[in-house]
């Protein structure tokens, strides 16, 4: 049956009728519409890989590669004339370069807990969003791992950083929760590359078999690794998958409590607080959540997926936002409270210059942003209206930024001394490296979302109401396959039986039987 005669025509197994019946048994909802079929999962999906890009992809691949041409204007200046080029000044040492880092790196959280710990938690929703969330960590961490490689100014002398032996005995400092970084995001960024890759395998697999080309054919095959369906094949990648899962799951918490420190350990006020690594934690997963609905609703209207990413896993995905933006809400008063209630005076002060100092606008568009916007989605009308979604999914992005800023900035631009204060003012380099990161990042979506299947078919057609055991078109299969009852034993008459016959008793046996 075609894709389109399977959309017109829905077949027994996939019926309404079935539908509402499935529903009243598991209580809930279900997560696709009633006449998705394997099929019709393989051809939306696969189909965007194979067909002329749409109108609407090459405008975004074209405005991302608009940014990244600014991106590698500004690294290539920064590299020629030095970092002096940025804003950076005394006191305020750390500025943009510090603040986006940490900006890319909570927004690469959200890949690891849509994929592993709702996996862990058999989240079924989770299986149209997770490819988008995991390929966005990935290029997350790139992005982010480009602001530590150009802030040194001498990026081909990265080297020295690594525990490496050298002429000049110079060995990093493993007490420094900098190094604590290095270890942190390589481990996380290559075990969500693994999760990433492995999950990939079945439907680079079916990309493989549809594929008309003998030049795509041999490419999907060979990043399918020869994937085959077979059993062996399904025990050994959901077991590596179940690993790689339970090992992304600390990853969740640790990284970012890792980059917290880079703040928490030092004696600045503003930084030196124990709240930072929860509360950056559930930062990063507030921002993450933003940053796949933003991307998630673009790819959803140009390449026409609504049948597969619903409006309940939109609505879904906004109530974790919500329960996060009100926890980064509460981490904001608990700290501004700490502080002022504290008798450490420089303590007390750094907070109340973040809300009534110079960087006033700044708190404001935070608080307003990370705090506010998220509320609209106690309505439900709200919570489930595309616009209203995209637009607060991008002023929780624009939010976060500025909390990673208002941490940074200000609890630096003013010392202990009047005469050590200062006022950072990003230069056009600044802004350029920034918007650079977001044209790498969105031409790096740009290719994925083009030649890579972007929804988790296999995943989606095991949640299918033809997928479950308990379907009526399997237990009729069940049915048909049960082997007949057995016939009655067939036993030879004995000289008891023609006896009876004589006496007038029935005979088991008669002649000619």
């Amino acid at each position: 049956m075609s894709a389109a005669r399977s959309t017109a025509e829905p077949s027994p197994e996939y019926s309404p009728e079935y539908t509402a019946d499935y529903i009243v048994e598991i209580g809930e909802a279900p997560l696709l519409p009633s006449h998705i079929t394997p099929a019709l999962v393989s051809e939306q999906v696969t189909g965007v890989t194979e067909r002329p890009a749409r109108l609407g992809w090459w405008i975004y691949f074209g405005v991302s590669l608009l940014f990244l041409g600014v991106l590698a204007v500004s690294v290539s200046y920064l590299f020629w004339e030095g970092i002096g080029v940025w804003g950076n000044n005394s006191p305020v040492a750390w500025a943009w370069d510090i603040t986006n880092f940490v900006w890319w790196i909570g927004i690469g959280h959200a890949g690891t807990l849509i994929s592993a710990i709702l996996f862990l938690f058999r989240q079924r929703w989770r299986t149209s969003i997770n490819r988008f969330a995991e390929a966005m960590t990935l290029f997350a961490v790139i992005c982010a791992l480009l602001f530590p490689l150009i802030h040194v100014g001498r990026p081909w002398h990265i080297y020295y950083t690594l525990p490496l032996p050298n002429q000049m005995g110079m060995w990093p400092n493993f007490k420094s929760p900098l190094l604590w970084d290095v270890f942190a995001v390589g481990t996380y960024f290559t075990v969500s590359l693994l999760f990433w890759y492995v999950g990939l395998l079945p439907d680079l697999a079916t990309a493989r078999d549809r594929a008309k080309s003998l030049f795509r054919k041999r490419a999907y095959g060979l990043a399918a690794l020869g994937w085959r369906g077979s059993h062996r094949h399904w025990r050994h990648y959901e077991r590596a998958y179940l690993i790689l899962a339970g090992l992304s799951t600390p990853l969740v918490l640790s990284v970012h409590s890792v980059v917290s420190f880079d703040f928490a350990t030092s004696v600045i006020p503003g930084w030196h607080t124990t709240i930072f690594p929860p509360y950056f934690v559930a930062g990063a997963v507030f921002s993450g959540f933003a940053m796949v609905m933003t991307l998630m609703l673009i790819a959803r209207q140009v390449f026409d997926l609504k049948e597969l990413i619903t409006t309940q896993h939109l609505e879904l995905m906004n109530k974790i936002m919500l329960v996060t933006g009100s926890m980064v809400g509460f981490a904001y008063a608990t700290e501004f409270f700490v502080a002022v209630c504290s008798d450490n005076e420089y303590e007390r002060y750094a907070f109340i210059n973040r809300a009534t100092g110079p960087y006033w606008w700044a708190y404001c568009i935070m608080v307003s942003c990370n705090v506010l916007s998220p509320q609209l989605f106690w309505f439900k009308r709200l919570r489930t209206s595309v616009p209203v979604m995209f637009v607060v999914s991008i002023l929780i992005n624009v939010g976060m930024w500025f909390e990673r800023f208002v941490i940074i900035v200000t609890s630096l631009h003013r010392d202990y001394l009047p005469s050590s204060w200062g006022y950072f003012r990003p230069t056009i380099v600044d802004i350029g490296c920034f918007v650079g990161s977001l044209g790498l990042f969105f031409t790096l979506f740009a290719l994925f979302i083009r030649w890579v299947p972007q929804v988790a078919m296999f995943e989606v057609k095991a949640i299918l109401p033809g997928a479950q055991p308990s379907h009526p078109h399997h237990q009729q299969a069940e049915q048909r396959a049960a082997p007949l009852p057995a016939a009655p034993p067939v036993t030879q008459p004995t000289e008891d039986d023609h006896h009876g016959e004589l006496h007038g008793e029935p005979a088991l046996f008669t002649k000619g039987a």
